[in-house]
């Protein structure tokens, strides 16, 4: 039985789907090839995962209710992994409906096909973007997360909230996974090191925002699948200490259902993952300094310990070592 992975010729979806048919899983792909980046590289990645015969491509939008309820009910999936969305956090202060569409309407689409068909577990993109003004660190999911500062957020709360809901009325296994800054090959233009080699390698200047002292979980793309694979056959069960009386935020007692945090488990300066840029490229950037955006955080920080403890999760790859693979990538695929 296949799994269907929504998002697949996206940047962390398509890594994933390489892996499940590199283990000999059958998947299912849906991707709306939509034009928010550069179509070609979507494209590219798409061509990969043709290559394999396990692979079946759905070009289709999350918000099209009618195409989502026919694609459950034709390959009613064994599995589901939801990695589509309306993605970027600045991105929605320009364009809010477009993630109220993909995020919360097309997640709903998700809800409804699980409902149908009854998979064995519902894995679904969150973020560290929930904790929001939280200023404990490192972010534990056991700690309340319920003030989001950008709609892109909100939207992933509200994910969490509706997977809950589906899990106790419909007992649908469900696990959301906060990802923490996601980096390497094959990753999204819009996406900080991407930006900042291409300017590099241009001779334009780069802008750093926050000064340059922001602190991120620089996570690695491959780190990230490890974790969702070995998710997949982990459904949540409910959780039999959890205590109405002082509800535990990650778990639940009436449902299956769950949130785990997905990061490197450490900070780092984003100066320092420029000036791991620069010796990796050979090349010196241009910085220029700004003031923190409307969005954005100080540090980010996850607290991996419930997730090593469920799923044996242990990231091992450095920040050295993850932008050079990525540039590596970047040098091959554009030839420069």
């Amino acid at each position: 039985m296949a799994i269907l992975v929504t998002g697949s010729a996206g940047f962390i979806g398509f890594h994933l789907s390489r892996r499940l048919l590199e283990r000999g899983e059958a998947v299912v792909g849906l991707d709306s090839l939509n034009a928010y980046y550069d179509p070609q590289l979507k494209a590219a990645r798409l061509a990969i995962l043709e290559r394999h015969e396990g692979y079946r491509h759905a070009k289709l939008d999350l918000a099209d209710r009618e195409g989502v309820a026919a694609l459950f009910g034709e390959t009613r999936p064994s599995g589901v992994v939801n990695l589509a969305a309306q993605a970027g956090v600045r991105y929605s202060l320009e364009k809010p409906e477009a993630y109220v569409d993909s995020n919360v309407v097309g997640f709903l689409n998700i809800l409804e096909g699980c409902r149908a068909v009854q998979p064995r577990h519902l894995m679904y993109a969150s973020t560290s973007s929930v904790y929001g003004a939280n200023g404990k660190l490192p972010f534990n999911v056991h700690d309340h997360a319920v003030h989001p500062i950008t709609l892109y957020a909100a939207t992933k709360l509200a994910n969490e909230a509706m997977a809950h809901s589906y899990s106790h009325l419909f007992g649908v296994p469900s696990t959301g996974f906060r990802f923490f800054t996601v980096y390497g090959p094959w990753g999204r233009p819009d996406m900080a090191l991407f930006k900042f080699t291409d300017a590099i390698l241009k001779g334009r200047p780069i802008d750093v925002y926050g000064q340059g002292r922001m602190q991120r979980d620089f996570t690695y793309v491959e780190d990230i699948v490890d974790g969702l694979v070995a998710a997949l056959d982990r459904p949540p069960q409910p959780n039999p200490a959890w205590d109405p009386q002082a509800p535990d935020p990650a778990t639940s007692g009436v449902a299956p259902w769950r949130v785990l945090n997905l990061g490197a488990g450490r900070r780092v300066e984003l100066m320092r993952y420029i000036k791991v840029l620069e010796e990796k490229l050979g090349r010196k950037a241009e910085l220029n300094l700004m003031p923190m955006q409307a969005g954005d955080v100080a540090r980010t920080e996850a607290d991996t310990e419930e997730t090593q403890a469920v799923l044996d999760y242990r990231p091992s790859t450095s920040v050295e070592e993850g932008v050079g693979r990525f540039v590596d990538w970047y040098r091959e695929y554009y030839r420069v």
